[in-house]
């Protein structure tokens, strides 16, 4: 039994010691695998050039961002990306801010109510941009903010049309006083006394010299004589005066006229009684505001000089002189009606010219922008005084033959839209 228990013993100290040299091992063979593991490059680094590796350790550069008022657009911005000049006449239960009683400045051929229009839904809509929405004109804000400025508007009698809208809605926080007018009547000034603010309508249809032979129903007695190549000083020696300048041109080229460069006849635009060239009224107009443009893109001016495209007329069934008439009395939708040919040759040319004017005063830091009405007056064959562009004209005879004016506008009337636009731009923009 001793016997037994003493090889019992000696067994179980030989598994021990059996179990500890295994241990060992095992002890051994970690920490020779960690070790081993610890002193090696990764296998992907390993088949990497030095170059790259270096390469690879390098911390990445920074991304450049861009601060906040830069990540978004400014309100600003998205208002400028607005077209102003596409969109629809909707209606406007409130009509216009001034009536042909409240205001003294309509001339009589623009008075249409005054004159015996009979209807009045003309004076119910707006224009309304697609993209956005435009708030009424506020001659409040607008005199205050015109303070101590000089506004022109230079062109023919559309321009004069336009200035009297322009005066009659300022007129319903102060009466502008009358300071000047030109022997004709043509050119006038006027000042706001509060605001020290001074308005000019300049009479210069051609915006180059010209001699003009008709009267004021526009019945000529000979060819327009038109310098290409002179301005027409009457608004050309007090264009630096100026801070906001619109001018215009576009329907008086469409007239008999002979040309003049460099004080030579050079031709003519329908002067079948003269032996000369026929040079067309494009080739003219094309002339003309390329040399109007040239000085206004290099004249250093530091104000705001606007270019209104020529609106078109509505004449139907003939011409003004040929018994043409507009007797629509609703605004139309686009698509509704075209722009006749002569119009669209007109703007033609002004876009063609303008746009390259832009890309010249830019570059010399002159603010020139363009006023693009085409469009908008285009939707409006309402607006014109038709036959009343004379008082009552059917008084005697109901169906008395009457001139109607189918190309300028009836005060109130869609005119007035225009200055809410401008107001958009100059003020509110």
């Amino acid at each position: 039994m001793k016997l037994n228990c003493t090889q019992w013993l000696r067994n179980k100290q030989g598994h021990m010691l059996l179990k500890l040299v295994v241990a060992i091992l095992f002890m051994g063979l970690a920490f020779r695998l960690v070790f081993f593991r610890s002193t090696r490059l990764p296998p992907v680094l390993e088949e990497i050039p030095l170059t790259e590796k270096t390469e690879l350790a390098e911390p990445p550069l920074p991304v450049q961002v861009q601060e906040n008022e830069d990540q978004a657009p400014r309100e600003e911005n998205v208002e400028e990306k607005c077209d102003l000049f596409t969109g629809d006449w909707i209606p406007n239960p409130s009509g216009p801010i001034y009536t042909n009683q409240s205001c003294s400045l309509i001339e009589s051929h623009q008075n249409c109510m005054n004159n015996g229009r009979p209807d009045t839904g003309y004076l119910y809509w707006r224009w309304n941009p697609r993209d956005c929405e435009i708030p009424p004109f506020d001659p409040e804000r607008f005199l205050e903010t015109m303070r101590h400025k000089t506004w022109a508007v230079i062109g023919d009698s559309i321009s004069r049309n336009h200035v009297q809208s322009l005066l009659c809605m300022l007129s319903m926080v102060e009466q502008p006083v009358q300071v000047y007018h030109d022997e004709e009547y043509r050119s006038k000034r006027w000042h706001f006394p509060s605001y020290n603010l001074t308005i000019s309508v300049i009479w210069s249809p051609f915006l180059v010299e010209a001699a003009i032979f008709e009267d004021f129903n526009g019945v000529s007695t000979s060819e327009v004589e038109l310098y290409l190549d002179k301005f027409d000083k009457k608004w050309t020696d007090s264009y630096q005066n100026f801070d906001y300048i619109i001018f215009s041109s576009g329907e008086w080229y469409l007239k008999s006229a002979i040309y003049h460069e460099n004080n030579t006849i050079v031709g003519c635009h329908y002067c079948p009684k003269r032996n000369l060239t026929q040079l067309g009224f494009v080739f003219a107009y094309h002339k003309a505001l390329q040399y109007v443009f040239n000085f206004i893109a290099t004249s250093n001016h530091k104000g705001h000089i606007f270019f209104r495209t020529s609106t078109p007329d509505h004449f139907e069934n003939g011409e003004w002189f040929s018994g043409g008439t507009c007797p629509k009395t609703t605004p139309v939708k686009e698509g509704e009606i075209e722009l006749k040919d002569l119009n669209r040759i007109l703007r033609d040319v002004e876009l063609e010219e303008f746009e390259k004017a832009a890309v010249e005063a830019s570059r010399n830091g002159v603010k020139l922008k363009l006023l693009d009405l085409t469009l908008l007056s285009l939707l409006r064959p309402d607006g014109h005084p038709g036959p009343y562009r004379e008082f009552h004209p059917f008084a005697g005879d109901k169906n008395a033959t009457v001139q109607n004016d189918c190309l300028h506008w009836c005060l109130p009337g869609p005119i007035d839209s225009w200055n809410d636009v401008i107001m958009e731009i100059v003020v509110n923009g």
